[in-house]
């Protein structure tokens, strides 16, 4: 889910925890020992130091004295907060979409959705693997962010991947295990965004970024309110050897 490393230990380790947190296997209130991290990739504390930081300014790390650093545990407000942006950055991206998209991107978008559709259909919740429901993960994500990149602004892709990752992967469907989307979901949408409409391309995005929010929104509120109500005690690293967590 991210460029290849090059070499760089910081982009490694950044990309490596990131993974992690966004598949699942690192939970809400995780705590993240920068030593562990450092002995479990074979790299020095100093890289991860530095991928913790910027995991922490993208919103998906949090550090809270006397405790660490651990996984964000997202509020009601920030789920509320990031939906919304998410409505408006993508309804944007629909309209340009419509008028900059060239007759290939939008085949491509059709293509796109039909394979997410096709993906999705295949998706048991309580059965499908955590790495496979990531990997379709990554393929939404792909979709909304290459509608984006046909609009040829290079500053609201950066804004709609900012906040794409936590909406789509802040763990709201790989560990509260929403359902998958309705049949045709994302070919539906499709084909309002290659029609030639903006407006109606600006009111479809908004009814599909919109979905389920109130669902998401009362999952968070269950976990925040099981944090209330034990001790706050954090779940530790999990070794390569798959040791299962509580």
């Amino acid at each position: 889910m991210g460029p290849p490393f090059g070499g760089n230990l910081t982009e490694h380790a950044y990309y490596s925890i990131r993974n992690r947190i966004l598949s699942g296997d690192l939970h809400f209130g995780a705590s993240l020992s920068r030593r562990a991290l450092a002995d479990e990739l074979q790299i020095s504390i100093v890289p991860v130091g530095d991928a913790l930081q910027r995991l922490e300014n993208e919103g998906l790390v949090e550090s809270r004295p006397r405790v660490g650093t651990r996984v964000r545990i997202p509020t009601a407000m920030a789920v509320r907060g990031h939906y919304v942006v998410r409505e408006a950055l993508e309804s944007q991206a629909a309209r340009i979409f419509v008028e900059k998209a060239s007759p290939t991107e939008r085949e491509e978008i059709k293509r796109l959705a039909t394979q997410l559709d096709v993906l999705y259909s295949m998706v048991a919740p309580e059965t499908t693997s955590r790495d496979r429901l990531f990997e379709i993960h990554e393929f939404h994500m792909r979709f909304h962010m290459r509608v984006a990149q046909c609009t040829g602004c290079q500053e609201l892709c950066q804004a709609i991947e900012k906040n794409q990752v936590l909406v789509f992967n802040w763990l709201y469907d790989s560990s509260l295990r929403n359902q998958q989307p309705p049949p045709n979901w994302h070919s539906e949408l499709a084909n309002v965004l290659v029609s030639g409409d903006p407006e109606e391309a600006d009111k479809a995005m908004r009814r599909h970024t919109g979905y389920r929010m109130d669902e998401v929104m009362q999952r968070i509120d269950s976990v925040m309110t099981s944090q209330r109500t034990r001790p706050e005690v954090f779940i530790k690293q999990r070794k390569k050897s798959g040791e299962q967590r509580s």
